[in-house]
């Protein structure tokens, strides 16, 4: 499948890459020509102006699903881990919908616009499986909506995003995690949401499918005066790992529950029914088998999903579920799934490809949080 955007990604010589069955670009190799100036390319470039200055994503292969009717907010808390009834209207929220076994179906944002109005956003490669999974137990006056293809996700991230939307016209006082909706004499019906997955303070904007080039032109344009990058989806890969984000596939899985996953904050145990409820209350009870650390490489060893974590005997403590090199610290660094008994300050060691490298477990995140 293809983003809104596409044809400017080729246009632009962006390196493309299926990403839960979309085609989105990964990097800029060349960086983006803006009337004569070129903004900084490639992975690195992408990820540091993202941290000192501005960035900008397309994340359209998100999905997006809207449901409404009396009772949505009731329904839908039944089938998702955290808890809505802490939030309001105009208010976001981070949940996991999990299967009965505790696994996680996926990680998702919910908004509520009201009690009986909510919007989706799950993973790509999800979507389908939320969609069928809200729909199999839904009363029958809920209308749930796909709509995938019919709102592309803008990612507006770093310390100068408010001077950027300023420059566009739009003056929106955000709390983070929060949204509100406007309607542009430019960019027609537009949701403006204070998320995104970088650790940096920034929105995700969320404009119809049609008006998103329209959008994203003028994003491009108003960074190159700030000194900003356009960027892939290597970049938001790099920067979810410094703040420890959990990426669907990697940190979390259908054999990967919460509480294995160090994403208990994000379950709410207290409420009285969630799909799942009852298994992971076991696994809290007995004791998670595995946890998810952190891990700072102390040489020039870079870790990648599927490497072995061993102690410092050289045994077998787990593996890495994401690792990279990280442009902020200089170093690698990782996410992985250990034995519990290892925690912050134990020294490990990775193979990397038949060479044994030296880290540490830290905590998270890898670096300071900008968010709010």
């Amino acid at each position: 499948m293809k983003s809104p955007l596409y044809d400017w990604h080729v246009t632009h010589e962006a390196k493309l890459a299926d990403f839960g069955g979309w085609d989105m670009p990964i990097e800029y190799p060349k960086g983006i020509n803006v009337a004569g100036k070129v903004l900084p390319g490639g992975t690195i470039a992408e990820h540091t102006a993202v941290r000192e200055r501005v960035g900008i994503f397309d994340v359209s292969h998100l999905g997006k699903i809207s449901i409404s009717g009396a009772g949505a907010k009731n329904y839908v808390n039944t089938l998702i881990t955290n808890d809505l009834n802490r939030i309001t209207s105009g208010q976001a929220q981070y949940n996991l919908m999990c299967n009965e076994r505790g696994g996680v179906i996926d990680d998702l944002i919910v908004y509520e616009i009201s009690d009986s109005e909510l919007f989706l956003v799950p993973n790509a490669a999800n979507c389908s499986e939320v969609e069928k999974n809200i729909k199999a137990k839904a009363p029958a006056n809920l209308d749930i909506k796909n709509e995938h293809q019919n709102y592309g996700v803008l990612a507006l991230q770093g310390p100068k995003s408010d001077e950027v939307l300023n420059s566009l016209g739009i003056e929106v006082s955000l709390d983070y995690m929060s949204f509100t909706k406007i309607d542009s004499p430019e960019f027609g019906e537009l949701i403006i949401c204070r998320t995104g997955y970088t650790g940096e303070y920034g929105y995700e904007l969320l404009p119809k499918w049609e008006k998103s080039l329209a959008l994203w032109e003028k994003l491009v344009a108003t960074i190159s005066k700030l000194d900003g990058a356009v960027c892939g989806l290597g970049a938001r890969d790099t920067l979810r790992t410094e703040m420890g984000y959990p990426l669907h596939g990697h940190e979390l899985s259908l054999e990967i529950t919460p509480v294995q996953a160090s994403a208990s904050w994000a379950v709410v145990l207290d409420k009285p029914e969630f799909t799942g409820r009852t298994a992971l209350l076991q696994e809290k009870s007995d004791g998670p088998k595995t946890a998810m650390r952190a891990i700072k490489i102390s040489d020039r060893g870079i870790p990648r999903a599927g490497m072995r974590v061993l102690d410092e005997s050289g045994s077998e403590i787990g593996i890495v579920t994401s690792g990279t090199f990280s442009p902020t610290l200089k170093v690698g660094i990782a996410l992985a799934l250990v034995k519990p008994e290892f925690k912050s300050g134990s020294k490990i060691t990775i193979d990397v490809r038949g060479r044994i490298s030296n880290g540490e477990i830290v905590k998270l995140p890898f670096v300071e949080s900008h968010v709010k």
